[in-house]
Order: C-alpha cells, then sequence, then structure tokens
C-alpha cells in the first residue's frame, strides 16, 4: 500500500504519540517550503525517550507501509533528530531545543493539520 503527503505525516504522529511523544503537530508546508510538504514536530523529555520515539515511529512505518526515511540526521544526544521521507519530514526534539529554535513559529505560513480524532482532541 502506498502512502505519502498528508496520510504519511498523520501515520507518523500517531506513532509518534503511540510511544507518549509530547505535543505532536502536524504542519501542511505545501507551496510554503520547497523542502518538504508536511512536516511533522513532537518533543521528548529525556535522551531515552527521544531514541524511542525515533525508533518506533520508523519500525511501525516500515511495518505498516514498507516506506523507509531517505535520510536521518542527528541523534538523542544532540537532542535533535529528523527523519526525512522527502514529502513528510519528522523532528524529534528534547523541549529545550524545540523552544529555543521555535520550528512552528519558523514556519508560521503552514497550515495546522487536524490529525486526531474527536475524542482525543477533546482531553
Amino acid at each position: 500500500m502506498a502512502i505519502e503527503g498528508k496520510e504519511l505525516a498523520i501515520a507518523c504522529a500517531r506513532a509518534a504519540e503511540e510511544i507518549q511523544a509530547e505535543d505532536v503537530r502536524v504542519l501542511d508546508l505545501t507551496g510554503v517550503s520547497s523542502l518538504t510538504d508536511f512536516m511533522v514536530v513532537c518533543s521528548g523529555n529525556s535522551l531515552p525517550h527521544l531514541k524511542a520515539v525515533l525508533r518506533d515511529v520508523e519500525r511501525q512505518i516500515i511495518e505498516k507501509y514498507d516506506v523507509h526515511t531517505v535520510n536521518s540526521e542527528g541523534n538523542a544526544d544532540s537532542r535533535w533528530m529528523v527523519m526525512d521521507y522527502i514529502d513528510v519530514m519528522v523532528h524529534v526534539m528534547h523541549q529545550e531545543m524545540r523552544d529555543l529554535y521555535g520550528l512552528e513559529d519558523l514556519w508560521a505560513k503552514g497550515k495546522e493539520v487536524e490529525w486526531m480524532d474527536s475524542e482525543q482532541s477533546a482531553e
């Protein structure tokens, strides 16, 4: 089953949330960025948590959709890791790095994608 774009971004967001990634957001950057069409940003609260988020998102996407990252940058020690699926980039960041770099502010022209079902968003 081929998956790309918005569907892939939402699948990555759901996988991140399952491993308790914090403040998971999906931004539609179509026409805003030449780097990617969708960006998933999430936070982890410790180095082991960051590693687990990265590992589980990558594993779930491979298992469910047979889609592999084209490139990965960073590691848990850098507290900012990026998985590049070409049309989707997943940023897994320690909250301190996320606050410092403000990716959501940098890409403020992107549209927020509602990816949680209504039951989850009511929490």
